[in-house]
């Protein structure tokens, strides 16, 4: 047998980053990503975000990559909120996404960090939260 554990932070956002997620959606939103990660076997610590954006923390089964893992969390989830007519316009997710693996001995703080959301973004913006990925984990952005 394998032993896997390769815990991965992601995030991605609201086409054109537009504040479509209300706390209503939001809510219902992250239950069903939480519910059917679950059904599609991905075991996710936890989902949780703000108006135009989704930051989750999973991990990797040794069957799973994460090219795999953010299309089924993004496409199914999409295609369940315009289904379920969560909001008066049609939810897109940009193509793009950060993910970063972290050590185990991360795993909390991110956690925190992300249960924390809302509380977060009363002090930051999305663009200030951006910038401290890229700078944090050394991203090298390419335009075209």
């Amino acid at each position: 047998m394998s032993y896997v554990k390769i815990w991965i932070h992601a995030v991605w956002t609201v086409k054109n980053r537009e504040a479509l997620l209300n706390p209503t959606a939001r809510q219902k939103l992250f239950q069903h990503i939480h519910e059917n990660a679950f059904k599609k076997g991905i075991f996710m610590e936890v989902v949780n975000g703000y108006h135009n954006h989704v930051h989750c923390l999973f991990r990797l089964k040794n069957d799973q990559t994460i090219e795999k893992v953010m299309q089924l969390l993004k496409g199914e989830s999409s295609f369940w909120f315009n289904k379920t007519k969560l909001a008066n316009a049609k939810l897109t997710w940009q193509k793009e996404y950060f993910a970063v693996s972290l050590g185990e001995s991360q795993v909390v703080a991110v956690k925190s960090y992300i249960q924390k959301q809302n509380e977060h973004h009363k002090k930051k913006t999305w663009e200030d939260e951006y910038q401290e990925f890229i700078k944090k984990y050394n991203f090298k952005v390419i335009n075209g």
